[in-house]
């Protein structure tokens, strides 16, 4: 879990147990600029919880800045209230699923599997954590909520920060090496396939860890000196642009995890196998393209494709 600097005396009046106010956005943008989701055209709005900045869910976390969207799901950063004045302020992920998405329970479940399965295995802390999982109530249904602990930027954002998207060899080989680990992690000790379904292992579910406590720090910082632009869609409800760039790289002392499970399998059984197609054509496992049935393999040859152009 991030903690926010407590050296910054305008921060440190504010972040305390207690919500604080939120500054107020400018006026709205023009109707016509698409924000966030409204660029899908499967995009609607009443499917996606309507959340604003400033908002208390569960009773614990108070919503700060939009960082990202999918076809079922936003992801806000949120202040974590739980604790006594004295300990260091958090800022966690929540993942709110849209209220008609269907692999909520099930990706709930396997993270929650991943987090207990072996502590002590050195792969387990290569896997993004599951740290809570709520319901939100709305006017239009029930919402999933799944907390993790707020990590910089997928590995496909993170190689544009390189000149020609090449990342150094040795740090190349460092994530092999990582994603490998956690690789062993989920296959051995948990029994879990990532590429469930169709393209789950992927560069967007590689997500790369602050490599400096103040890159956070110092974006929050930004977040209350220049809110999030919004607009009123058609339904009269609020869509707010979201922002996913944490600034320059001050180091290269980054740490990829694995992450996003809601399409992973679990093989119970060490004589359980998976018998239907996976994977796009351009990624597929030969023991997929045959009709072999497959296993925990298959990630391994769904990671080698993934990097391959990284090595190259």
């Amino acid at each position: 879990m991030n903690t926010i600097r407590p050296s910054i005396p305008r921060l440190s009046a504010l972040f305390g147990k207690k919500p604080f106010p939120i500054p107020s956005p400018g006026p709205p943008l023009p109707p016509g600029i698409l924000v966030g989701g409204e660029i899908s055209p499967v995009y609607d709005s009443k499917y996606f919880y309507p959340a604003k900045p400033g908002e208390i869910l569960a009773n614990r976390y108070q919503t700060l800045v939009k960082v990202g969207w999918g076809v079922s799901s936003t992801v806000w950063l949120a202040r974590d209230l739980q604790g006594h004045l004295e300990e260091p302020e958090s800022v966690v992920a929540l993942k709110i699923a849209n209220n008609n998405a269907s692999s909520t329970g099930h990706e709930r479940e396997v993270e929650e599997h991943i987090s207990t399965a072996d502590p002590s295995h050195r792969g387990r802390s290569l896997i993004r954590t599951l740290l809570d999982s709520f319901e939100i109530k709305g006017s239009e249904g029930s919402y999933s909520c799944l907390v993790y602990p707020s990590l910089r930027e997928p590995l496909s954002m993170y190689q544009r920060r390189f000149g020609g998207r090449k990342m150094p060899l040795p740090l190349v080989k460092t994530y092999i090496r990582a994603l490998l680990t956690g690789l062993d992690y989920l296959h051995k000790k948990c029994r879990i396939v990532h590429t469930g379904g169709c393209l789950d292992l992927k560069l967007e579910n590689i997500m790369v860890l602050f490599e400096d406590a103040t890159v956070l720090t110092d974006f929050m910082d930004s977040q209350l000196e220049r809110p999030m632009a919004f607009k009123i869609d058609s339904t009269g409800r609020p869509a707010y642009q979201f922002r996913s760039d944490f600034g320059p790289l001050k180091s290269l002392n980054s740490i990829p995890q694995l992450v996003d499970f809601g399409l992973a399998t679990r093989l119970e059984e060490y004589d359980d196998w998976g018998v239907w197609p996976i994977q796009p054509d351009h990624y597929r496992a030969p023991e997929v393209i045959l009709g072999n049935g497959w296993q925990m393999p298959a990630d391994i040859w769904n990671l080698g494709v993934l990097v391959r152009p990284f090595i190259l």
